[in-house]
């Protein structure tokens, strides 16, 4: 770029207005991509990746971490969507529709002549309004099982379709209980998700347990335990290698028969220790059984051993297992068989084996009071799997966040028609002086993308059902629910929530986001960044 360039007037104007349009469009082209998703009614997108993969979702989040953003403005739209999904666990496609409806509204006011500085004043202080009336909006509601049904079915049903929304959503609520001891706020890790590919995702189901991924490793087990003491160890039951380099030398046949036998006799004494235990606590009673997890091995004479005193033994368990059967079993886990005892075992009305073709899983169930549990996602192909194991992760945490706030928000675009009629009413408006004004009137427009996409996707005429809502709204009720109360207005009804947190992160992101692009007056290239075609098929100017 020469000097001559650089000092004139008119070709910086032209830059600045070029950023801008670059801005704009960017925003919007992601918009018109993901806002036919938004809601119950949204549609699917098909994700084709290079090796020829195909991934079918309507989760946003999965969307703009798979999809190839290449424009500079949409990959930062889109992290700051995906940063969304990290905080809340929802909002990524609202985030997205609102920083570009912030900007196609912002667009309408600057193409009349007004100055963005001014645009971005004004979203300011109406987001800081946004979120006091957020705050005096929200409903405040005590942990409730009903509530949480609805909470989790508003979140699946914009992922999953009705019928299967409507079956997780019971299971996905009862896992969220199982752990939550309050006051302390329930620990999300404690939900183990398992995925079996398996008959269809109807049956997915709440395992108030433990699934392993593995099965016994001897023919001659048991593979159904009844009134099972379970004891948890992280005991080597093999033959293993020194830690150190050590070498022993022998010269006939006898010596080493003497070393394997001395080796043989370390691992028998702990076998012994372990075998009296079963006897201790079981006694000759046949009702009663015994099971050893092991998150270290066991070798097959070990094995063998156990085999023939009936104790049904898995190895190589994996250490977040060894955690969670501590809390659904109660025991301790034990790391010496020198102090075994009654006291350190666990129990467990029932641990069987399934077998679905090569694969074995062992369940660990009828326990007394778990605090941790398992989801175990069925589904006949991948494609299934993968769908209902995101959907249920943010049904997890949609539940969570309800427990954690101790507050929901009327969804189904209620909040945004309430706040857009309140930014515009004259007790507020007459409080904004000067050119901002026309900045939280963008504000207040762009909030009613979200009920008008939610409308246009259901397939209502988007005109009708926002003047219903706002006639709505001055009445003191939305999509059926009293905002005095936050009560149904039918007893019949089933409430449509939205998560308190998730809103006011997404009015706070998006528009920080939008301000930041609005403001952007040039596309520069950086000194490290290689020479990639700017937006448009055209290089971007540098200096």
């Amino acid at each position: 770029m020469s000097a001559a360039q650089l000092l004139n007037p008119k070709a910086e104007s032209r830059r600045r207005g070029e950023a801008l349009k670059v801005n704009i469009s960017a925003g919007e082209g992601l918009q018109n991509v993901l806002k036919s998703n938004l809601g119950p009614t949204g549609t699917i997108k098909m994700l084709v990746d290079g090796a020829g993969q195909i991934k079918l979702t309507k989760d946003g989040n999965v969307l703009l971490r798979e999809m190839q953003i290449q424009n500079p403005t949409a990959v930062m739209i889109a992290r700051a969507a995906t940063a969304q999904d990290d905080i809340c666990g929802d909002g990524t496609t609202s985030v997205v529709l609102l920083v570009g409806e912030f900007l196609k509204q912002a667009d309408r006011h600057i193409s009349e002549g007004l100055h963005p500085r001014i645009i971005t004043d004004g979203f300011e202080i109406a987001k800081a309004e946004t979120l006091k009336f957020l705050d005096e909006f929200q409903l405040s509601r005590e942990v409730d099982r009903e509530l949480l049904l609805n909470v989790a079915r508003t979140s699946l049903a914009t992922k999953l379709n009705a019928t299967l929304a409507h079956k997780l959503v019971p299971d996905i609520v009862d896992a969220v209980l199982a752990i939550y001891q309050a006051p302390a706020k329930p620990d999300l890790h404690m939900v183990e998700i398992m995925k079996m590919q398996h008959r269809s995702a109807a049956d997915t189901q709440l395992i108030r347990g433990l699934a392993l991924d593995h099965g016994a490793r001897h023919p001659d087990m048991p593979r159904r335990v009844e009134n099972a003491h379970i004891l948890v160890l992280n005991v080597s039951l093999e033959y293993e290698k020194t830690e150190v380099n050590s070498s022993f030398f022998y010269s006939s046949a006898d010596q080493r028969e003497k070393l394997v036998e001395s080796e043989r006799r370390f691992v028998d004494a702990k076998l012994k220790k372990i075998v009296e235990l079963k006897k201790e606590v079981c006694g000759n009673d046949p009702k009663k059984g015994f099971v050893i997890i092991n998150q270290k091995g066991i070798d097959p004479m070990s094995l063998d051993v156990l085999a023939k005193n009936g104790i049904l033994a898995l190895r190589r368990a994996k250490r977040r297992n060894m955690e969670r059967l501590q809390l659904i079993c109660g025991g301790t886990a034990q790391n010496s068989v020198d102090d075994l005892s009654p006291e350190v075992l666990g129990w467990a009305g029932l641990v069987y084996e399934q077998q679905l073709g090569e694969e074995k899983y062992t369940f660990v169930e009828e326990v007394k009071e778990p605090k941790s549990v398992t989801l175990l996602i069925k589904g006949p192909n991948q494609h299934t799997i993968s769908q209902v194991t995101d959907a249920v992760r943010d049904g997890l945490r949609s539940v969570y966040n309800m427990i954690v706030d101790k507050s929901v928000v009327p969804g189904g675009g209620a909040f945004q028609v309430a706040c857009a009629t309140h930014l515009k009413s004259d007790a507020f408006s007459k409080t904004v002086k000067g050119k901002a004004k026309w900045g939280v009137e963008a504000f207040a427009d762009a909030l009613l993308i979200i009920p008008k996409t939610l409308a246009a996707n259901a397939g209502h005429d988007v005109q009708d059902s926002l003047a219903k809502m706002q006639d709505e709204v001055n009445d003191g009720n939305v999509c059926g629910i009293d905002l005095t109360t936050g009560d149904p207005m039918d007893a019949e009804l089933e409430g449509v929530y939205d998560s308190f947190r998730v809103l006011r992160n997404a009015i706070a992101s998006s528009s920080g986001i939008a301000s930041n692009l609005l403001l952007c007056d040039e596309m520069l290239k950086a000194r490290q960044m290689g020479r990639a075609p700017g937006p448009g098929g055209m290089d971007a100017p540098e200096m």
